[in-house]
């Protein structure tokens, strides 16, 4: 699906074990990989100043990475001083990828208001999508688990869709990314519709299940027409569990979602279901945002 990316990683995420497995990120379509690591700036004294000796120590954790790249794959590493919010946009200055991967803890709402997150900061600043990834889903594989991984992150997506204004924006995106993906990438898309039919009658239940599926159809005609496998499903019940039974049930690779933060009322901290998954979800979740 994509042919670029950014790997961020604090060391502690997981996403550092990426540098032992270039060849099989280069299977999923990569052409080009950059590894990135923000060093903070050395605040003893007065005057914060550049960290020159982490700086060097992180480059060095990083030329495994160059030590088995295939033939017509680029691989860079950047190392910059600062926090990741600045020197992230940096870099894609240098390295216009496709896409942005980033380690993202499981948090609750509470924490996600008191302590932050790097990932939502990206979501509002950058125009590329963010491939996020938990750190207690990564840092239990094995090698070998890691490398298949690797292979397929984009292989099968889950699509939540309820034909608004930001879940067609999503469809747009995968499209414009699916028109020159790359052979061994994207192949699948589950289309799922989820009637969330707390306090309503069963009859308007009904009406919009059947309206539900005939948005879904238009859809997939939609997708189809670029060569991909589309199923489709609308289920009734609470978005959020209906969404994780789906990937499960199906094989996702990924959960492809979407959020608009160009409106400053629509904060991180704002309950949305969009934002419920970026918290919660252990699958991969790949976040598409409206350009800046």
């Amino acid at each position: 699906m994509f042919q670029s990316c950014l790997i961020c990683t604090d060391f502690t995420d997981g996403l550092y074990r990426f540098i032992e497995c270039v060849p099989n990120l280069a299977e999923s379509g990569l052409k080009k990989i950059v590894f990135f690591h923000s060093v903070p700036l050395w605040e003893e004294g007065e005057v914060p100043r550049v960290d020159d000796e982490k700086i060097e120590q992180a480059q060095q954790r990083f030329q495994k990475a160059l030590d088995h790249v295939p033939s017509g794959v680029d691989v860079q590493i950047e190392v910059l001083s600062g926090k990741p919010l600045d020197t992230i946009p940096r870099v894609l200055k240098k390295h216009p990828v496709d896409v942005i991967m980033t380690g993202t803890p499981i948090r609750s709402l509470l924490q996600e208001k008191f302590f932050g997150s790097t990932s939502a900061g990206l979501a509002k600043v950058t125009s590329q999508p963010l491939n996020i990834i938990r750190p207690e889903l990564i840092t239990t594989y094995t090698l070998e688990e890691l490398n298949l991984r690797c292979r397929h992150f984009w292989r099968y997506l889950l699509i939540p869709y309820n034909n608004s204004q930001t879940a067609r924006y999503l469809i747009e995106e995968i499209k414009k990314y699916a028109q020159n993906r790359p052979e061994n990438s994207l192949k699948q898309c589950m289309l799922i519709s989820i009637i969330d039919d707390s306090g309503r009658k069963s009859v308007l239940a009904k009406q919009r299940v059947d309206e539900a599926k005939a948005s879904l159809k238009s859809v997939k005609e939609e997708l189809e027409a670029l060569d991909l496998e589309v199923n489709t499903l609308v289920k009734v019940g609470d978005p959020l569990q209906e969404i994780t039974a789906a990937a499960l049930d199906f094989d996702i690779s990924a959960i492809a979602i979407a959020t608009d933060y160009r409106n400053s009322l629509l904060q991180w901290t704002a309950r949305s279901f969009a934002n419920d998954v970026m918290r919660t979800s252990w699958f991969p979740v790949l976040l598409f945002s409206p350009k800046k």
